[in-house]
């Protein structure tokens, strides 16, 4: 199954380390979502913004395991329509926050997040987000 990932969830190595064989894995974003990074990060819905992260081909019992652990657990899958950087569009899995808990910050997160999309070329404006976010002005 298609999964798109939009934090440090993108790094192959990282899944990899929880056991996942992730294949296929390519740019991509969702309109009218924005990333909030509180404790945890999530996608919520807002008209007009858009989020980056990258899809990946992977098993549905290993994402399940993934995100039953205690960490993630109070993520919600959902089907989302992805557009690739060469225009494809698509449905994938993605997986939320319920927006109540949605609290806190978490610089150290942001900024690792900063690193990693820094690293996979995700447009200049997304990364002064995701810093603003780390310095702790979400808006």
């Amino acid at each position: 199954m298609d999964a798109f990932f939009y934090g440090l969830f993108m790094d192959v190595n990282v899944l990899q380390q929880n056991g996942i064989k992730p294949s296929n894995p390519r740019k991509g974003y969702l309109k009218d979502f924005a990333l909030k990074i509180g404790s945890r990060a999530s996608l919520i819905p807002c008209k007009g913004e858009i989020a980056y992260g990258i899809v990946m081909t992977i098993n549905k019992e290993a994402i399940q395991n993934l995100y039953s652990e205690a960490s993630v657990a109070d993520y919600i899958p959902e089907e989302v329509s992805v557009i690739t950087d060469s225009g494809d569009v698509f449905k994938a899995i993605c997986y939320n926050l319920p927006l109540e808990s949605l609290t806190g910050t978490n610089a150290s997160y942001a900024n690792s997040l900063f690193q990693l999309a820094k690293k996979l070329g995700f447009p200049d404006d997304y990364l002064e987000k995701i810093m603003e976010m780390a310095s702790g002005n979400p808006d």
